[in-house]
């Protein structure tokens, strides 16, 4: 298994150049089963926020963590997300990923090195336009849920991820019954798809050219 900081030194180099964006993303694009399509009216223009995809070492594998969100009336309820959320006033997207995965599970950004960031990415049902970073730390951190947005911390394993496997398809229901068919990640039971699943196949690709 390659070393977390070489790994690290690989991936800062590939992430300056060109990216697989929509390739990647369009792979894990979940699809109605019947002809009913959701439809999102948005007026404004999107809301810039950011995620942080956090590497760091366990137990001699590479890991990263998600949250499961709580329950509440909302687009997400529920849901598997990248630690994120809205940029405030004056913040770098990088400032953003770092200041809200403090607030959703406790790391201390100080201990984060950010090597670089992948496309941007539009989530259209909450009208937002993500910029996913990534980072690492040296040692694992010691996670904290926020309790009012975090419903569980899952731990992912970044070679697990990049397995030749690692895609599934099943069908979903969301909101009202509504029925998607949705390629997804299954990550500690749960089903990982839509935007996360899409931002994080776009690293899964990197990750698999920069291994092999």
């Amino acid at each position: 298994m390659m070393e977390l900081p070489v790994l690290m030194d690989k991936l800062k180099q590939r992430l300056q150049l060109a990216l697989p964006g929509i390739r990647a993303h369009e792979i894990m694009r979940a699809v109605p089963v019947a002809a009913q399509l959701l439809k999102f009216d948005h007026t404004l223009p999107p809301k810039p926020g950011s995620v942080l995809i956090l590497l760091y070492p366990d137990r001699g594998s590479i890991k990263f963590p998600l949250t499961k969100r709580q329950t509440y009336a909302g687009a997400h309820s529920g849901q598997i997300s990248l630690p994120g959320g809205k940029r405030e006033a004056g913040e770098t997207f990088i400032e953003t990923a770092l200041r809200e995965a403090e607030e959703e599970i406790g790391i201390n950004s100080a201990d984060v090195t950010v090597v670089g960031r992948l496309s941007d990415f539009f989530v259209i049902p909450s009208n937002f336009m993500v910029t996913p970073v990534i980072g690492y730390s040296k040692v694992k951190p010691v996670f904290t849920a926020d309790s009012y947005e975090v419903a569980r911390i899952l731990e992912a394993d970044l070679f697990e991820l990049i397995s030749d496997t690692a895609i599934q398809s099943k069908e979903i229901t969301v909101g009202s019954n509504f029925q998607m068919q949705a390629p997804h990640f299954e990550i500690e039971q749960e089903i990982v798809w839509g935007a996360t699943a899409m931002m994080l196949n776009e690293l899964r690709i990197i990750l698999q050219e920069v291994i092999h």
